[in-house]
């Protein structure tokens, strides 16, 4: 397709099981069993300034995530926040997406693979907005989606293993092709939940209501973003938000690492004004994730 970059031909480096490869070289297996039986867990990461934020937070996740799946990466956080640092570098890079990924390999063709080699690799490369900048700033479109977050006794819900997108994909890709730019999700018991690859926040005066997040991720921007609202003043309520009180809010936005913090217009023809709250953080959020100089550096 014209006009797509290609994450395959591309120059540059990834860093593959302890080293860095020419981005070319970074393969693996047909048979991985991480391609045939999602046993694998990501993060996403963005760069700014050339440090990544909350690189730690991310990396810390990607650990617990994988012992979740039923499985150890073979690398230390120091040394997988050092490889992640080392990407950016390499490639020359300064605001950027990182995509750390570990998954198991082809020694076992199976649904059991105890004894599979844990691969690990870390790409990054030049990632703007998530969302097309003159439809964010006004605010964008979300249809209901039909598949649902799953009931946490059925699935790992809260690690971001490669399993649990395959439905995001699907939501997603539907709703564009209604003229949407995402899906809203409900969870197994028909509660809001969240975006294909973003937490939600509804706004009420001054406050900030967001589903509790009992069976998806409690991001790390969700977090943060909770955090910079409470500096502000604004009360976080975290709760069961049903699809029929929509009418209650004022405004409402996502966040995530690759949304960053995007106000939202409609939502399945319900009307949204991105106003001054979703403002307010859109501009703390930003200010939050640039690197901090230092006293010497600022005189």
């Amino acid at each position: 397709m014209a006009g797509l970059m290609s994450y395959e031909d591309n120059d540059g480096f990834i860093w593959f099981n302890g080293e860095l490869s020419p981005w070319r070289d970074a393969k693996l297996h047909v048979l991985s069993h991480g391609l045939h039986y999602a046993s694998a867990v990501f993060e996403g990461e963005r760069a700014y300034g050339g440090e990544i934020y909350k690189l730690n937070d991310h990396t810390e996740r990607l650990l617990a995530g994988a012992r979740v799946m039923d499985f150890e990466i073979p690398y230390s956080a120091e040394e997988i926040n050092a490889a992640c640092r080392q990407v950016v570098a390499a490639n020359n890079l300064t605001d950027c997406y990182v995509r750390p990924i570990a998954w198991r390999g082809s020694e076992m063709m199976g649904v059991s693979a105890q004894r599979t080699h844990i691969n690990m690799a870390i790409a990054a490369w030049d990632w703007g907005s998530y969302f097309p900048m003159e439809e964010r700033l006004k605010g964008i479109r979300l249809d209901w989606g039909k598949y649902r977050r799953p009931d946490p006794a059925t699935a790992p819900a809260q690690t971001k293993a490669a399993g649990l997108y395959m439905i995001c994909t699907l939501e997603k890709h539907r709703a564009e092709k209604l003229g949407f730019a995402d899906a809203l999700m409900l969870d197994w018991r028909g509660r809001i939940a969240e975006c294909t690859g973003a937490n939600i926040f509804f706004v009420k005066g001054t406050e900030l209501h967001s589903p509790t997040p009992d069976c998806f991720l409690d991001g790390i921007t969700r977090r943060t973003v909770k955090g910079l609202a409470e500096k502000r003043g604004y009360t976080c309520i975290d709760r069961v938000i049903m699809p029929d009180e929509l009418g209650q809010f004022e405004e409402c936005f996502i966040v995530g690492t690759a949304a960053e913090v995007t106000p939202v217009a409609e939502i399945s023809g319900h009307k949204f004004t991105p106003g001054a709250v979703t403002e307010t953080l859109l501009k703390d959020y930003m200010a939050e994730v640039q690197p901090k100089q230092s006293a010497a550096a600022a005189e």
